[in-house]
């Protein structure tokens, strides 16, 4: 979402990074294109002047101008600012939910995904804070509005208050809070209905809700496409109703982003969740500082080690690590971390939150390299017997004809599928074998916490030294770039893959 912003930004501010000593006027013409950026991007005027301003302040001090390296000083400053900016108080991602049942009130537009962030949100709460949720639909207007939230309850294993027909939203919210005491549940979520514009009704049936159920959050859930309109809507709905969070979604979709750096400053209300796809996992806390790293092109590493960790179970690293060692590398090993990449959003995902990557995608995208080629490469793998995947060795070209033809795919695309899993084995063989303990046992500890950095560490160090770091490995690897992905001219490190068919 934040693409553009980003390009602009990270370009302005290169330029920067590249000169010398900075004079006043540098600054300043650096600045105006930033407010530019930031008015493309869709952020508000009066939010975008502040935002210059409290930049220009800092940024055109005697500390900046003497400091050994300005351009990374400003960036450092616009990067604070942009936190600033962002952050609310408190954690986002904790919600008041204390004596129960603590009833949470769902409001905002049609359309702007209520009920999907409401299943989003009672499976976050079941699964990662152990509570007992129960989901109830205020929703009489829109047809299967109820029926949506039900089936979407049954896919998460969370329960819905069963549908009575002609029944009005404030009668629903009282059965609710019965059913939820009486049941024992920690939550209930009372979805509300939308309309594709505020009026009185709408404002009014929720205004009734929230003085029945009284709730301990009311969130507001806004469609992150909607731009400069969405800071209307906060406003409206807080005024009459009272937030107390805002979950912006549709983040993965191409909107400017603006929307989400002007909601913070204009409505004092803190973004508490974004919504990044369609998947009822896809869902997380609206971290400033991490957001802020990826607008910058600084990366979020913090946010790849968590889904490295989420992803990747301890015990499984270690069996995988012992084996590594050794120099043992097969196809299931490597079926295994290209699923494992898939799960954390697949190349573009991975390489969005990897410092100084974000240029290489582009040129990755140019090449004609795009995720499918992940799917594809598992299906070669799925179409070999146990004994093949055990040993590549075994195979011979009417093995290999055998396979192809059962991926569907060409031989050349299996060759190129071998050639990445020797490779790969050399380099685990290698990295197995290196320094202290082996480079090998290293990385993974530092991937599951045991005796490496904490996401928190990660958080507190400097991302240009990190982007370093990912460079230094880079050129560690055979080719350079990506662990194990074989050496190419463009981009480095990914002539493991095919183009796009």
């Amino acid at each position: 979402m934040f693409e553009n912003l980003s390009d602009r930004l990270s370009g302005v501010l290169d330029r920067l990074t590249k000169q010398g000593a900075l004079s006043e006027d540098d600054v300043k013409t650096a600045l105006r294109e930033v407010r530019v950026a930031l008015l493309e991007a869709d952020v508000s005027l009066p939010v975008a002047r502040a935002f210059i301003k409290k930049v220009q302040d800092q940024a055109t001090g005697q500390a900046v101008t003497k400091s050994v390296t300005p351009g990374q000083q400003v960036v450092k400053i616009v990067h604070d600012a942009l936190v600033e900016t962002l952050s609310g108080e408190g954690d986002p991602g904790a919600l008041k939910i204390d004596n129960p049942p603590a009833p949470i009130l769902m409001v905002g537009l049609q359309g702007s995904g209520k009920t999907t962030t409401t299943a989003k949100l009672a499976k976050r709460l079941k699964e990662k804070e152990g509570k007992r949720v129960l989901m109830a639909s205020l929703d009489v207007n829109r047809p299967a509005a109820m029926e949506q939230l039900e089936i979407l309850g049954k896919q998460i294993g969370v329960d819905t208050l069963p549908i009575v027909k002609g029944e009005d939203p404030v009668a629903i919210a009282k059965r609710a809070k019965t059913q939820a005491s009486l049941g024992g549940y920690d939550v209930y979520m009372l979805d509300t209905a939308g309309r594709l514009h505020i009026d009185q009704e709408l404002i009014q049936q929720a205004a009734d809700v929230r003085d029945v159920a009284n709730p301990r959050e009311t969130l507001l859930v806004v469609d992150g496409l909607t731009g400069q309109d969405a800071v209307n809507v906060a406003e409206e709905f807080d005024d009459k109703i009272g937030v107390t969070g805002v979950v912006l979604t549709r983040m993965d979709g191409d909107g400017r982003g603006g929307a989400a750096l002007s909601m913070r400053a204009v409505t004092g209300k803190p973004i508490r969740f974004v919504g990044l796809g369609e998947k009822m996992d896809a869902i997380e806390t609206f971290e400033p500082e991490r957001i802020a790293g990826r607008i910058l092109g600084m990366g979020d590493i913090v946010s790849l080690v968590e889904k490295a960790q989420e992803t990747l179970e301890a015990e499984q690293a270690e069996r995988m690590m012992r084996r590594f060692q050794k120099g043992q590398f097969n196809m299931n090993d490597l079926k295994m971390q290209l699923e494992q990449m898939q799960k954390m959003g697949g190349m573009e995902g991975v390489m969005g939150m990897m410092p100084g990557m974000g240029k290489m995608a582009k040129q990755m995208e140019s090449a004609g390299i795009d995720d499918k080629i992940i799917t594809r490469q598992i299906a070669l793998i799925q179409s070999m017997t146990k004994k093949e995947r055990a040993n590549p060795k075994l195979l011979q070209a009417s093995r290999k004809k055998r396979i192809a033809k059962g991926a569907g795919l060409e031989v050349s695309e299996l060759n190129k599928l071998l050639k990445m899993q020797r490779q790969m084995g050399d380099m685990m063989k290698k990295m197995g074998k290196m320094g202290k303990g082996g480079m090998l046992k290293q990385a993974m500890k530092g991937m599951f916490g045991k005796g490496g950095p904490s996401p928190e560490d990660l958080q507190g160090m400097d991302p240009k030294a990190l982007e370093d770091a990912a460079r230094k490995m880079g050129g560690g690897m055979p080719g350079g770039g990506l662990p194990g992905l074989g050496g190419g001219a463009l981009p480095p490190g990914l002539s493991g893959f095919g183009k796009k068919k």
